[in-house]
Parts: structure tokens; sequence; C-alpha cells
């Protein structure tokens, strides 16, 4: 009998999108294949402590989105590199639980989705789906990556960055007159749209301002670009390919954290989204781009702004995209043909081939 592959969902963590990450960590865990893979649960608190966890009950009020919560284990364990090996160890009584084969990070935002994690696991020589440390900090830092998009000549909105410091220099007046009124206000270092503000006016402009500078001491300060917004996922280490697209028509003011993640009815997502042939292409084709000069591996969904139907600009990318049921980057791979389970399948795969070809580089030099 082949044995299983065992795979620690290390999930939660100290970021403001802990909720976000016990929904994902749920769909993956009913999605995956358990007769191919043994699951291990490592919960991390918001204190950054990891649970190991139950399946029976590792999350609390888990129907509820706007309770959704960790339930804490007694038995905190560790990550320990042993004899060549990765074993998972008991802090409570220092006995070894076992190895893990690869690691699969439901982790969103800092302190999971902007490389830390990932250097950890790149130190302990441990299989681990997604992006690599390098690919995961661009692409958690939305300032380091539309720097890079312009340099490659893709498309992007005009933004404006500003660290804490340069906090009492930003002009209201000369926003308005670089960027155009509205506007938007974020974190550099966030995602699911927390900190985020469309502002109209004055009077929004510098509570928004605030706001952002409490998730990050950087943020962004981006055009507002009047139209569709498309998503596109994008899968695959050397030769990645890419959806098909699909729409979001927000039924809040903006595709918000609310809208994604606590209201059903916040969004309506058209899969796949109604557009020429020619549109389809460029979206797919631009969306590869831009996971290539971003250095990501493993999985990304890329967000656009589809201005007057022709004009494409990127957004942002996301390097750990949302895997609750209603987040569009499972559900653009089933539209296109490959289902949840297969899908996570893939992703391992992705994970432990990476491994072994990082594994085949030499680490020392002979004279």
């Amino acid at each position: 009998m082949r044995k299983k592959i065992r795979v620690a969902l290390l999930f939660g963590g100290k970021s403001a999108e802990h909720e976000v990450s016990l929904q994902s960590a749920r769909s993956v865990y009913e999605a995956i294949d358990k007769t191919k893979y043994e699951i291990v649960l490592i919960g991390i608190d918001k204190q950054g402590h990891w649970h190991l966890n139950e399946a029976s009950h590792f999350l609390l009020h888990a129907e509820n989105p706007r309770l959704i919560a960790l339930n804490k284990s007694s038995e905190h364990v560790a990550l320990v590199p042993t004899q060549g090996k990765n074993e998972l160890v008991s802090l409570s009584n220092h006995h070894t639980l076992g190895p893990i084969d690869v690691v699969f990070p439901i982790l969103h935002g800092p302190y999971g989705e902007d490389g830390t994690i990932q250097g950890l696991l790149k130190l302990f020589n441990v299989p681990f789906v997604g992006a690599s440390v390098l690919g995961s900090g661009i692409g958690m830092d939305k300032d380091v990556m539309k720097r890079l998009l312009r340099d490659a000549g893709l498309p992007i909105p005009k933004f404006l960055s500003f660290s804490s410091h340069d906090q009492k220099n930003i002009n209201f007046d000369q926003i308005k007159k670089q960027l155009g009124i509205p506007c938007f206000v974020k974190p550099a270092n966030m995602g699911s749209s927390v900190g985020i503000h469309k502002v109209k006016n004055e009077s929004q402009f510098f509570p928004a301002i605030a706001d952002a500078f409490q998730y990050d001491h950087k943020i962004l300060i981006e055009e507002y670009i009047k139209g569709r917004e498309i998503e596109v996922s994008v899968l695959g280490n050397e030769g990645p390919i890419a959806s098909i697209p699909g729409e979001i028509i927000p039924q809040h003011e903006f595709y918000s954290y609310n809208a994604k993640y606590i209201d059903e009815k916040g969004a309506i997502l058209k899969i796949p989204a109604e557009l020429p042939a020619e549109t389809i292409k460029a979206l797919q084709e631009i969306a590869i781009q831009a996971y290539q000069v971003l250095c990501c591996e493993g999985m990304a969904r890329v967000d656009f702004f589809l201005r007057n139907d022709s004009e494409i600009f990127i957004s942002e990318l996301n390097t750990i995209p949302g895997f609750t049921k209603i987040s569009m980057y499972p559900k653009l791979w089933e539209a296109s043909g490959i289902s949840y389970s297969e899908l996570i399948d893939r992703l391992i795969k992705l994970a432990l081939e990476r491994a072994e070809r990082e594994n085949n580089l030499k680490i020392s030099f002979e004279m």
C-alpha cells in the first residue's frame, strides 16, 4: 500500500486577515483527497503560537464568518530539523509527532504571505506550496510590486507611496492634482481589502490615511480606474497556465472585506466573464507575464481593471489568494476544468517538484 503524503495545513496567523485564513483552511481541509494525503492541522493564533488541532473541532463558529475563531489546543508544536528530516515536535512534553512531507500555508497577509514563513520553511528544507521567499515578499508589498510591473512595461494605475515619517507631508490638493478624485488609500502590505478606503473628498482623505497607517508603516494612494473588475488565476512553476477570466460586480461601494468574506450577497461573481476572445487572450497573457515578472511559483490570482472594455490595468497580484468556498481562485479553476480537489493536488505536486529541483543544486564549492 502506497504511503500517504503527510501535509501540514498551516493557517490562522498574526495578520489582520486571520479570520479569512480560517475560512480558507476549512475549505481546503474539506476538499483535500484524504485517501492520498495525511492531514496535520496547525493553527497559528494571533500571538504566533502554533497549535496542533483535531479535525473535528479545530474551529469555533465555523459556519459564521463574523464569529469564526481558532479553537486553541493545549498542545503547542514546532518544526524541528533533525537528521535530514523535519520533525513536528510537541512543546508540551517534547515528544516527536513525526515528519512533515510538505506544508500548505493558507496564511493571508503579513507573517504568512510576505515571505516570513516561507523563509523559515526554506531554512528547514521543508517543501511548501506557493511562491518562495522573494516572490512572496514582492507580492505582499504593493509598492514594490507596482514598481516592478511598471518597469516591465505592464499597465498599472498611477500611484504614490508614502512611509509613516512622510505622513505630515501628504497634501490633499497635490494628490488630487496628480491622481484625481476619487482615489484609493490602502496599506502597502495587507490584503483582503483591510484598511482600504475609496476617498471622494478632503473630509474622507485624512481619516483614510490614518486608518491605512494602522496596518502598515507604508501606504499607497492610487488612481481610481472606473471600469470592470476582472480576475485571472495562474498555476504553475516554470510553465504557468492561466484560467479563464471571471468578473466581480461589487454590490458595495467597492469589493471590500465585508463583500468578500462576510456578506454572501456582497458581490456577484460572473464566471466566465463576458468578454471578447481577444480580450480574454490579452488578460491571460498579461497575467502570466505579471506572474513571471514578480517571481511567483505555485499559484497566484491576478486582479485587473478593464476600462471601456478595452484598456487593461493590473490592480495587484495575490500569492496566497483566498481559498474559501466563495473565493475566485478555486472557482475560476473549476470553470476552467480543474476541480477544487485536483487543484490542491496539483499545488502539492508543484511544491514537491520545486523542492526536488532545488535539492539538486550545489550548496558548496570545491576548488
